[in-house]
């Protein structure tokens, strides 16, 4: 009964607008107060401990790391290599906005973070070269959804630490479905673009020299993610340590190399990442308190048994999920949904069968396609808020990049190896 109510109140809270953390913080409270055969005392222990994590400084470094990102210059070195690669392709600047999401994907980590800087910087130029702005803006948020996969996405740091599960491992798993979403959104843009006549930015393809020659400034940035994932495989650091290597690294591009780093943009870029990793923290701080009431009612082990007893095979278990997670991905923020679900989830996927690691992933791409639907979509806010478009004009224009996610979650549900193969490779 105290269960029930604590799920009612935290549904309301979060109808009503309260910030995540505070709801979950008061559901779970309440929770203390009714039942009679738990100490508070617990709660405060199970909130400290939650964040007390070696693993999670990777989400304060990498998100650190992320932002210095952005004020180094490297985005627009990052652009000028986009264009040049994609340019000669119909719908040119749509393109670049797809292959810029999966660059900047192994520097940001953060889907959010990615989103708001190509609709501030991507957006306003698409406009006024012809695009629809709500063309321009389902492009930007759809590409946005790249990031997660792709290492070192936050979302992986975040389920790897809650799940037990290989943050390393996770890492080299998103490289090959970031790929494959990249090729995919690019074909959806082509065929759009085609239709609907969004001419090429540049009249030929790109020789290799000119391709060479705009890599150049920004090749140290793509030496960044294959140093993280070719370090923890040889055992040169952890993920954790990977995270303050990027710090240094993302430093020293901005004050020695690329020379863009001044005093106030550390300072802005300091601030910044303070309020990221404490709204991060504090939903996690918030979520484990409420993840020990969970495990005290034993739910994990009772819904566990419940649909394996329903569900005899691996395959339809995966389809179901998927469609649940989409559902709670509408009304959920994905961080928040995480550190919820995958406790009660990981001991279905055990029974299973199921590879944590390809899990993950499926599990992430989920919770970012929800991130692009009503009524709660956090990139969906985000970027019509930027750029200012209409949200039923964003919904009609953002249909076939839906549909084209969905066949990517399809494939990597029913087809392990496009995740695993990597990792086992790497792995072995």
């Amino acid at each position: 009964m105290e269960l029930l109510i604590v799920v009612a109140v935290l549904l309301i809270l979060f109808f009503l607008g309260v910030p995540v953390a505070f709801s979950i913080m008061l559901s779970t409270l309440l929770y203390f107060a009714v039942a009679t055969d738990v100490s508070w005392t617990i709660l405060v222990q199970r909130m400290v401990s939650g964040v007390e994590s070696i693993p999670l400084l990777a989400v304060l470094f990498f998100v650190a790391a992320g932002i210095l990102m952005n004020y180094t210059g490297i985005s627009k070195r990052m652009i000028a290599f986009s264009e040049v690669v994609t340019g000669h392709l119909p719908g040119g600047l749509a393109q670049v906005n797809i292959l810029l999401s999966t660059l900047m994907g192994g520097l940001s980590g953060s889907n959010l973070a990615d989103a708001a800087m190509q609709s501030k910087m991507l957006v306003p130029e698409m406009v006024k070269k012809g695009y629809s702005r709500g063309f321009s803006t389902a492009v930007t948020a759809a590409g946005s959804l790249i990031t997660p996969i792709i290492p070192p996405g936050i979302a992986m740091i975040i389920y790897g630490y809650v799940g037990n599960v290989s943050i390393g491992k996770l890492f080299m798993a998103g490289v090959v479905p970031g790929i494959l979403l990249c090729i995919l959104m690019m074909i959806t843009v082509h065929i759009i673009s085609k239709r609907r006549g969004y001419l090429p930015e540049r009249a030929r393809m790109a020789r290799p020299k000119e391709i060479l020659s705009a890599s150049k400034p920004a090749v140290l940035a793509f030496i960044l993610p294959v140093a993280i994932i070719g370090g923890i495989r040889i055992g040169a650091f952890t993920p954790t340590e990977a995270g303050a290597v990027a710090v240094v690294f993302a430093l020293f591009l901005g004050v020695v190399l690329y020379r863009e780093m001044t005093w106030a943009n550390l300072k802005a870029s300091v601030i910044e990442t303070v309020r990221s990793t404490a709204s991060i923290m504090l939903i996690i701080a918030a979520a484990s308190g409420l993840g020990w009431v969970l495990t005290w009612e034993r739910i994990p082990q009772q819904a566990t048994e419940w649909v394996t007893g329903l569900v005899s095979e691996p395959l339809l278990f995966l389809l179901l999920i998927n469609l649940f997670l989409l559902v709670v991905g509408m009304f959920m923020e994905g961080n928040v949904t995480m550190i919820i679900l995958v406790p009660l989830l990981m001991p279905m996927i055990q029974a299973y069968g199921i590879d944590p690691v390809h899990f993950g992933i499926v599990f992430i791409l989920n919770l970012s396609i929800g991130t692009l639907t009503p009524p709660l979509g956090t990139i969906m806010f985000t970027t019509c808020s930027i750029t200012g478009c209409k949200f039923d004009e964003f919904i009609k224009e953002v249909i076939p990049f839906w549909i084209t996610l969905i066949i990517a979650l399809l494939l990597l549900t029913f087809i392990p190896a496009i995740t695993l193969w990597l990792p086992r490779l790497l792995m072995s």
